[in-house]
């Protein structure tokens, strides 16, 4: 059994009914929406047509959402009807980033996900969804697309369906008959400032319209959006602010065992002290940030109570408290004997990598965001954990007066990974795009809306003016201390103008 549904365009006339039956039936509050009508306009005066689009949930046969949910507060039931469970929800907002459909919304009264669950409630007792009873054109068709006797599987199989978004490999269970297709790939409509009946959020639309040319105006008689609902982007300074102290932790702890490695073992007092010190500090900071940034804080430790193993927030967890753990133990070996026993230093190394990088395969499982999609990221949060790593170091360094050899080493570490993060910061950018939201969200890095911060903050600040720095840095701490002041600062602008740029392209 597999629930699903058909909207057919060529019946559909727009009216809001199935919008407001759902808000009656399950009390959605105003602002937000399981199920919404989108209106496009084609064409020019006199000549002009509007076509409706009906968007909710796609209840996906191998849904993001649930594969991301940290505590199992999503999960597809056997009849294949993606339901949530308000109850275990953290509200990490995580499977609004990987909902590639703008399908799940953050309730403003309970603080949890939400989003269209089929009308299970009237499912399980024999009734159709409360969309589909009040469609005043019949024109929403809900049944189980495994049964050959239904309506819906007979309209799947013989007519010309249309899905959105196919190539995410979601296997979406929303099939739509006679709609305009540009209703279906946002990308190829032009935004507009405000709409029929509502204004808009200033900064919604950050890109470039379909059509432009060059002065953010689309082509006569494009496609032009006319009718929406507001979709707010999930993530903000303090998941950046996340990944920027993150980076610092892991990279602290990861460039102290790699000087250990290199003969440093005697440098106690910033290596064995200062060292796991800031990485535990950054650490805190980190965890305090994640916390903070969800809608039910006090409900944090579900992540370990009620844990779901698909996720790699659960994972992410995991490696961070372990990284808390040995960093703890790095600190006291040193403070009561002295020295750090190798047979520590590496796994705190392996796992101060973990801390770093995990937030790639978290990322990967954003799927609604194509930037965090790339295969340099994973690498790229290494070298960014250890620009930050060695920054830092050569900060608390030249504070704690350490041996001259022993800070020309980390602003070699510092030179050669601002050099590397360059290079996975071009490739991202410039490399072939395999999508149209990709290439617009990095449109709006290179030449877009935030160009000018990214070109200025994070390339001129924080890469190329390090590096000049440290060229010309010689015996100078007061130098050296800039380069990494700069270095450190232009990496957080990346971390914000990234976060920004990957939620900038519309889903819906």
């Amino acid at each position: 059994m597999r629930y699903g549904f058909v909207i057919d365009h060529n019946r559909c006339i727009g009216c809001h009914a199935c919008t407001v039956a759902c808000k009656e039936e399950h009390n959605v509050p105003i602002g937000v929406f399981r199920t919404w009508v989108k209106y496009v306009e084609k064409g020019e005066y006199p000549n002009t047509r509007r076509h409706f689009g009906v968007l909710r949930c796609n209840h996906c046969d191998d849904a993001p959402c649930v594969e991301i949910c940290p505590t199992r507060a999503l999960y597809r039931r056997k009849d294949g009807i993606v339901d949530f469970d308000s109850e275990r929800c953290i509200g990490c907002k995580s499977c609004m980033q990987a909902c590639p459909y703008d399908a799940l919304y953050i309730d403003p009264r309970t603080n949890t996900a939400a989003k269209c669950n089929y009308c299970a409630h009237r499912v399980e007792v024999g009734l159709e969804p409360a969309c589909v009873i009040v469609c005043p054109e019949q024109a929403i068709i809900a049944g189980d697309l495994d049964d050959p006797a239904s309506r819906i599987n007979h309209l799947v199989a013989t007519q010309k369906v249309s899905m959105r978004k196919p190539e995410k490999g979601t296997k979406p269970k929303l099939f739509y008959v006679g709609v305009d297709e540009d209703l279906l790939r946002p990308t190829m409509v032009e935004p507009a400032a405000s709409h029929l009946w509502a204004e808009k959020n200033p900064g919604d639309d950050l890109y470039a319209p379909a059509g432009s040319q060059g002065n953010g105006r689309a082509a006569a008689g494009a496609p032009r959006e006319v009718y929406d609902v507001s979709h707010p982007r999930p993530w903000g300074r303090k998941v950046a602010s996340y990944l920027w102290s993150k980076s610092i932790a892991a990279g602290v702890l990861l460039v102290a065992a790699i000087l250990f490695e290199l003969g440093y073992q005697g440098e106690k007092t910033l290596l064995m002290l200062a060292g796991p010190i800031l990485s535990l500090f950054f650490l805190a900071v980190t965890t305090l940030l994640l916390i903070v940034d969800l809608k039910r804080p006090e409900r944090f430790y579900y992540l370990f109570t009620k844990p779901n193993p698909t996720s790699w927030l659960v994972w992410g967890g995991y490696i961070l408290a372990l990284h808390g753990v040995l960093g703890g133990l790095w600190l006291l070996s040193a403070f009561f004997k002295g020295s750090v026993p190798g047979i520590l230093i590496w796994p705190a190394a392996v796992l101060a990598a973990g801390s770093a990088c995990y937030s790639a395969f978290l990322f990967a499982q954003a799927k609604g965001r194509d930037l965090w999609q790339s295969p340099l990221l994973l690498w790229h949060l290494l070298i960014q954990a250890l620009m930050a790593g060695s920054a830092t170091l050569i900060l608390a360094g030249v504070i704690l007066g350490s041996p001259p050899a022993l800070l020309d080493r980390l602003e070699s570490f510092l030179a050669f990974s601002l050099v590397l993060s360059l290079g996975m910061i071009l490739g991202e950018l410039y490399l072939t795009h395999v999508s149209e939201d990709l290439r617009r969200a990095t449109d709006l890095l290179k030449d877009g809306a935030l160009s000018g911060r990214f070109w200025s903050l994070v390339v001129g600040v924080g890469l190329l003016a390090p590096l000049v720095l440290l060229a010309w840095a010689g015996d100078s701490l007061l130098v050296s201390g800039a380069a990494s002041v700069f270095a450190l600062a232009g990496l957080w602008f990346f971390e914000d103008l990234w976060v920004r740029a990957g939620q900038a392209v519309p889903l819906s």
